[in-house]
């Protein structure tokens, strides 16, 4: 259950009694207490209330770990304790296994929301089908890139300086050799400026999500062709001696890495203290949203590959989904259909999530505010997912543990891996 010091305006009757003497119907709403999230669903929250006289939408919100434990692992979903929940697409395969989140397909067929599937890229819809049924509608998307200071690039000086010492022509780096290079080169702790910053917190997301990465762009899979990870490979090996040696090295990366999240890395970003980073497209739509100096001076670029292989991206998102106990599902899906409209969609940029919809993403006056719009489809079409199944949160968690022991120990990587690989048998960790 998720704990009562964080629940906003959260009761424990289902209807109470508004202020003429008629009853309320309560919606609750379960969600990670992420401003960007708040503000936005808060806002839909209010304009559906409007439409809707005599219904009341009560928005829970807590950290991400007890946003899972209180919606899909104690049973909140399931048991009617929450209407709905925005979950992250790693958790789905578990809600549906665990019949903690209704199946949305008999919904659509019965009153369907106009445009799904074919209005949102298809990396949006793929990983919200499970066979024939429907987890979840998609919220918030924003695949990873590159994202990077334009100001610090385009720098007369820095460029001058650059080309002196590498012989070429100062530029986003398109591998991984010449992101370390220009990691180095932006490197300046006097001025408070570090290469890049990593979201190393093992908080059972960014750094499956990291490692992920690494893998995949030198050529790499994280999973043998039977579906059993993997972690003891060549591939496997160079990606984590890589992401270790950059990670501990303060004269290429920000220090506080490894205590930082997603979101607090991308705050470090903002604040102008990095030069480049491998994050979340979200952080770069900023551009058009922050008043400082900072904001027109984002821009968006590939992620680094080794020499030969194709860049790569990893589309992990936010849905929304319907508790199996809810009773309020017919409320429920109406909310649901109310925010999946476009422009519902549309509104919320406006608060910091990104958009889902496909007209979201190719309104030009959006593109014209924060121009990383116009490369948002060309990312998501090629956007990797995560293995998904019941064993997710399991291996998530032992790939927390090899980059806490890669970032705080001197034992090998080979001998790391095989630790980790050793436990992935032992809990027969395996994905469908």
């Amino acid at each position: 259950m998720l704990p009562t010091a964080c629940i906003l305006r959260l009761r424990n009757e289902t209807v109470s009694h508004g202020a003429a003497g008629g009853k309320v119907s309560t919606l609750r709403i379960a969600l990670r207490d992420y401003a960007d999230f708040e503000n936005a669903l808060g806002e839909e929250a209010r304009l559906f209330e409007a439409l809707h006289p005599g219904v009341r939408v009560e928005l829970a919100t807590t950290g991400i770990h007890e946003l899972y434990n209180g919606t899909i692992a104690a049973g909140g979903l399931r048991e009617g304790r929450f209407d709905l929940a925005l979950l992250v697409t790693d958790w789905l395969a578990a809600g549906m296994a665990t019949g903690a989140l209704e199946d949305l397909q008999t919904w659509q067929e019965e009153l369907p929301i106009p445009d799904w599937p074919d209005g949102w890229a298809r990396s949006l819809v793929r990983p919200l089908h499970f066979g024939e049924r429907l987890s979840s509608l998609p919220w918030h998307d924003g695949p990873e890139c590159l994202v990077y200071r334009s100001d610090l690039f385009a720098d007369p000086g820095h460029r001058a300086a650059f080309r002196a010492q590498f012989g070429r022509e100062l530029a986003p780096p398109t591998n991984w050799q010449q992101f370390e290079e220009t990691s180095r080169f932006f490197t300046n702790p006097d001025a408070n400026l570090y290469g890049t910053v990593f979201a190393a917190f093992p908080d059972g997301h960014n750094t499956l999500y990291d490692f992920a990465l690494q893998v995949w762009s030198r050529g790499g899979e994280l999973l043998d062709s039977a579906g059993h990870p993997a972690l003891v490979t060549p591939t496997v090996v160079a990606a984590l001696d890589f992401y270790r040696r950059v990670v501990r090295d303060p004269a290429l990366c920000h220090p506080r890495s490894p205590q930082l999240d997603s979101t607090q890395s991308g705050d470090v970003f903002l604040s102008g203290e990095v030069a480049m980073m491998v994050n979340w497209f979200g952080f770069a739509t900023r551009s058009g949203l922050i008043e400082d100096a900072l904001g027109s001076k984002m821009a968006i670029a590939p992620i680094p590959a080794d020499e030969g292989c194709a860049a790569v991206s990893l589309s992990v998102f936010w849905a929304m989904a319907m508790g199996s106990g809810s009773q309020n599902k017919e409320l429920a899906w109406e909310f649901l259909r109310f925010i999946a409209t476009p422009e519902r969609d549309l509104g919320i940029v406006r608060h910091g999530p990104v958009g889902v919809r496909l007209s979201t993403w190719r309104n030009p006056a959006l593109q014209a505010r924060i121009p990383v719009y116009r490369e948002l489809e060309t990312i998501s079409l090629g956007a990797r997912q995560l293995p998904a199944g019941p064993h997710t949160a399991a291996f998530a968690a032992i790939i927390d543990a090899v980059i806490t022991r890669a970032l705080t120990t001197d034992n090998t990587t080979l001998a790391i891996l095989e630790a980790a690989q050793s436990e992935v048998a032992q809990k027969g960790i395996k994905f469908p």
